[in-house]
């Protein structure tokens, strides 16, 4: 394993700092998350222009740029730096994947060179507050009960007169669903007896479907209620006959994985600036006629920050090459920016415990995240139960 970043990586992370350090502050952060949309569509399309962001991971053939899931983790992890608010998670990390692996040779030609271009954008929805159990980060996404199990709640779909099919039910919590032009509905179908989870694109203007902004704790990560009565849906991939449930959930599982490492890597971003913004404070906040930062307990604080920050951009980078790992990475990311931006509250005093203050972005940003993806000591523990740690040497041997 060759752990150096090439040429190529270190220009699109200077570029992309460049651009987010001129257009995303913590002001433009918070004037753009109170927008209709929840981003800056102009900095959007010029990422899109400039970088390719939203197609970094797409083949060359769909017209994207073709790069490995490490390269969109380490442009994430710029993104996490300024605290982007974009639809980058839920279209790239998300959806794109989805549609690559699950979609008709029809369906990856309509959608995935738009979706690269940044002028479609995509988002999925899962019943319920249960995304991390569909992406098999804090348990096995098999049962596939988290969808509704075929009884009443969650998202149900059956074969319209049409030939087509129809959608009922509502998904909460789903990441940038007020301003997807496309979702991707986990639904159950076959009743009880023959239950089965599949995908479903639904458009944006799709009739009976209803959508609603949500009130979240981090306005950098919108999300919203999906609403679905009587609403006509395409199956995503071939018939549904010859489309198992066991397809979907293995690549809702794999598509986890990549995920958990992308997130990790934004994590990691955020919690390398909440420490750099709290060190470059305490270096010029005065105190008894000296900085903070020379004090000793201060500095013993800040260096315990640096060691966590640094091993979980270790952990990142590693589950960027490997996703198996990106479970186990993405809770140490999401621990190591939980405490740093604590931290970071206490270390700027009084000024940093209102609610105003921008430290208090990276903290939403860390109990958001653990609240949609964790939490942590559930990732961990999925992890360590497919590592087999807590299987008895009998168990091991029947295996």
């Amino acid at each position: 394993m060759d752990a150096a970043f090439t040429a190529e990586q270190d220009e699109m992370r200077r570029t992309l700092r460049e651009i987010l350090g001129k257009r995303c502050g913590p002001d433009e952060v918070k004037a753009a998350v109170r927008t209709a949309a929840g981003y800056d569509p102009e900095l959007w399309q010029q990422l899109a222009r400039r970088l390719g962001l939203p197609g970094i991971a797409v083949a060359d053939e769909y017209g994207g740029v073709g790069c490995a899931p490490a390269d969109l983790a380490l442009a994430c992890e710029e993104t996490g730096r300024a605290l982007l608010p974009s639809p980058l998670l839920a279209t790239a990390v998300l959806a794109v994947p989805l549609i690559t692996a699950l979609g008709t040779a029809a369906q990856r030609s309509a959608l995935l060179p738009p979706l690269a271009a940044g002028g479609l954008t995509a988002a999925l929805a899962v019943p319920g507050p249960a995304l991390s159990t569909a992406l098999a980060l804090t348990g096995e996404n098999t049962p596939g009960e988290w969808a509704g199990g075929g009884r009443a709640g969650g998202v149900q779909a059956r074969p319209g007169q049409d030939g087509g099919w129809r959608l009922y039910g509502e998904a909460a919590q789903v990441l940038d669903g007020h301003s997807a032009s496309l979702l991707l509905v986990a639904a159950h179908t076959g009743g009880f007896a023959r239950s089965r989870t599949l995908l479903f694109l639904v458009r944006e203007d799709a009739p009976g479907l209803a959508r609603s902004r949500q009130t979240t704790l981090d306005e950098t990560r919108p999300q919203a209620r999906i609403q679905l009565r009587d609403t006509p849906g395409e199956l995503l991939g071939a018939e549904a006959d010859n489309t198992t449930d066991e397809a979907v959930l293995a690549v809702l599982a794999a598509t986890g994985g990549t995920a958990a490492a992308v997130l990790a890597a934004e994590a990691v971003g955020a919690a390398g600036q909440a420490l750099a913004r709290t060190v470059e404070y305490v270096r010029g906040r005065e105190q008894f006629g000296r900085p903070v930062g020379s004090f000793q307990a201060v500095k013993h604080r800040l260096a315990d920050l640096y060691v966590q920050v640094q091993a979980a951009r270790s952990a990142a980078y590693y589950a960027a090459w490997d996703p198996r790992q990106g479970g186990l990475a993405l809770a140490q990311a999401l621990e190591a920016l939980r405490i740093t931006a604590g931290e970071a509250i206490q270390l700027h005093g009084g000024i940093g415990f209102t609610w105003e203050h921008d430290a208090h972005l990276y903290f939403k940003r860390a109990a958001a995240d653990e609240l949609l993806f964790g939490p942590v000591h559930r990732l961990r523990a999925h992890a360590a139960h497919r590592a087999g740690l807590f299987t008895t040497p009998q168990e091991k041997v029947a295996v």
